[in-house]
């Protein structure tokens, strides 16, 4: 195995025979990419991560971050792999062109970035400083655009995002942080942010913060909040730093996982005097913010297919060298051979369970992106709508499911290996630390599920979502006909018929003024979708596959009907074992995991409300 971060194959698979993303650069806005250009890409963030990210996770785990003097002080490996991913241009893959970045698609970025998240850790920092200049982007004036953008481009400077607040939490209408206006037209702010990755290092020598508080006089909720773009060091007008702005690092959050992310408590304003400027419109700040918002959410999906992604690597490896026990069929002979673990029954389970669950978000991740590219690229408004309605519908799934079912991926590498798992001399128990996050931040899950349930669904009347059953529908009928992938097709068309059906039932819900069965479901109702739409693209994947495998039978005269000949093909074939591994993906989830999804269907229906009516005495004595 060449890496234990990613398979190169399925992502190659994903990318140039699912999505046929070659088609996509053949559109005016990515015409000046070619296949070659972004396999030389992925080859370079290959080298990239294996030979410098990967080797920084334990030490930056271990060393983690300090404050010191008001400064916070990175692990020290992170410097080196910092200085090389700015100088090497990755922070400017996916912006425009005129803004000085590659205009990379989205789809693309997301590949390369897969070889990079598995050390979200260091990835926070890059990261964090290409949404929050995004924004700038978007939204800054030309003067701002002069100002920042430019270096945070680079990496110069870094960036964060500063919502979540002691008190409010979730909330973030509720948010106190307070803005007052000044003469000159720039705002001092007043207040304090908590848990606020990257939100202090020393990578960069400035750091820019887009942070919501709400202009003095301006309404309480969401709608009084605007943003604003406060730096660590003023600029001057010659672009030279000027004074420290007035904020103070309070202390680094102590955590679970990703111990080189400096997780930040900011108090801004303690002497009345931090400068801030105003982004965008006043009273947009939560518009404004949501872009970064959804694209870190897409990020965090990422972090969950990641984290899966090399757990589940680890976890084969591992099961292919460790020799425990004998083979089923001598369990009876005490002097049978020990064999691999990898041939035990149970071990085999949790393998092609992960397997197929890493596979899917991939998938997820992937073809979300994708249809952000065609949003942007298409000029038909019509099908500019699609897509965009797309990524809606998608984005909650992305990150909630993903996050979600990655975490239970990195548990179940634990499992596999057992005692040693368990054990800080394998990195696996890290990976679990590591992504425990992703389901809390950026929205917790279970407000992903209310967006979706609340919003997604019932957006342009639940096109959107029809949108997504269309596409659902049109793969099962493509695969329908096909001999071996009949019995999949048609589950999975059961399963999406009661997707629809349960989303209509949601809206009967309304209608009847029923607000609390959809509330009370909303995050099942979440796992559910993400279940019927990773069986989808797993059908997609083995039909592919079968077509390939097919082509390739014939092509070395092999006789599908002679089980013994077809075996020796696929054991002989490093092609067709990956295919027939798709297709088997497929089979394990659509038969052993798909199910779940009607069983969730009937739970939802049944209005149950115990989730509301037991008294909060009822939950312990």
């Amino acid at each position: 195995m060449a890496n234990l971060i990613l398979d190169e194959r399925d992502q190659k698979f994903l990318l140039y025979e699912m999505f046929d993303v070659e088609t996509l650069l053949e559109q005016p806005k990515f015409e000046a990419f070619s296949r070659e250009m972004l396999d030389m890409i992925l080859e370079e963030a290959r080298k990239f991560a294996v030979n410098e990210i990967f080797p920084t996770l334990k030490s930056g785990d271990t060393e983690g971050c300090r404050l010191e003097n008001g400064q916070v002080h990175v692990p020290k490996a992170f410097h080196r792999c910092y200085k090389l991913y700015c100088e090497g241009g990755w922070g400017a893959m996916s912006f425009l062109p005129e803004s000085g970045g590659q205009g990379l698609p989205h789809i693309a970025a997301v590949a390369v970035r897969d070889w990079f998240v598995h050390n979200f850790a260091f990835f926070a920092y890059p990261g964090l400083t290409e949404g929050a200049a995004r924004l700038v982007e978007s939204y800054g004036t030309p003067e701002q655009k002069k100002r920042y953008l430019g270096k945070m481009i680079t990496g110069e400077w870094g960036g964060t995002m500063c919502l979540t607040e002691p008190n409010a939490g979730t909330d973030v209408g509720n948010s106190t942080t307070r803005a007052v206006r000044q003469p000159d037209g720039t705002y001092r702010i007043q207040g304090t942010k908590i848990f606020i990755s990257s939100g202090d290092h020393d990578l960069a020598e400035n750091i820019v913060h887009p942070l919501l508080a709400r202009i003095e006089g301006d309404v309480l909720g969401t709608k009084g909040l605007s943003i604003f773009l406060v730096p660590k060091y003023l600029v001057n007008e010659d672009g030279s730093l000027g004074r420290r702005n007035d904020y103070e690092v309070a202390k680094i959050e102590e955590k679970m996982g990703i111990h080189g992310s400096a997780t930040c408590l900011l108090n801004f304003g303690d002497n009345g005097d931090c400068y801030a400027e105003l982004l965008g419109e006043e009273r947009q700040g939560m518009k404004i913010m949501f872009q970064m918002m959804n694209e870190a959410r897409i990020g965090v999906g990422m972090q969950g297919v990641t984290s899966a992604s090399i757990a589940y690597l680890h976890a084969l490896q591992y099961a292919k060298e460790r020799i425990q026990g004998s083979s089923i069929m001598d369990f009876k002979n005490p002097e049978a051979p020990r064999v691999p673990i990898i041939q035990h029954p149970d071990v085999r389970r949790m393998l092609l369970w992960m397997k197929s669950n890493v596979e899917s978000m991939r998938a997820l991740l992937y073809y979300t992106t994708l249809c952000g590219d065609r949003a942007e690229s298409e000029t038909d408004e019509a099908q500019k709508e699609k897509w965009r309605g797309m990524v809606e519908v998608l984005t909650p799934i992305c990150k909630a499911y993903n996050s979600d079912i990655g975490f239970r991926v990195t548990e179940t590498a634990i499992q596999v290996y057992g005692g040693y798992g368990y054990c800080s001399e394998y990195p696996v128990e890290q990976f679990l630390r590591d992504e425990k996050i992703a389901s809390i931040y950026e929205g917790a899950n279970g407000i992903q599920a209310l967006d979706l349930v609340g919003r997604k669904l019932a957006q342009k009347n639940g096109a959107y979502f029809m949108s997504l059953i269309g596409e659902m529908n049109d793969t099962i009928a493509r695969y329908r006909e096909a001999p071996h992938l009949k019995d999949l097709a048609d589950n999975v068309q059961k399963a999406v018929a009661v997707l629809g059906e349960t989303g209509f039932f949601f809206a009967q819900c309304a209608g009847q003024k029923d607000f609390l069965t959809p509330v009370n479901n909303a995050y099942p109702f979440l796992m559910m979708m993400g279940k019927v739409i990773a069986g989808w693209f797993l059908l997609w994947e083995a039909g592919v596959a079968t077509e390939k495998l097919n082509a390739l039978s014939q092509e070395k005269g092999v006789d599908s009907t002679d089980p013994a000949a077809w075996q020796t093909f696929i054991k002989g074939s490093k092609e067709a074992a990956f295919y027939s591994g798709k297709v088997f993906s497929a089979r394990y989830f659509i038969q052993n995991i798909l199910p779940e999804a009607e069983a969730a269907s009937k739970g939802i229906k049944s209005k149950d409300m115990s989730v509301v009516e037991i008294p909060e005495e009822g939950f312990a004595s």
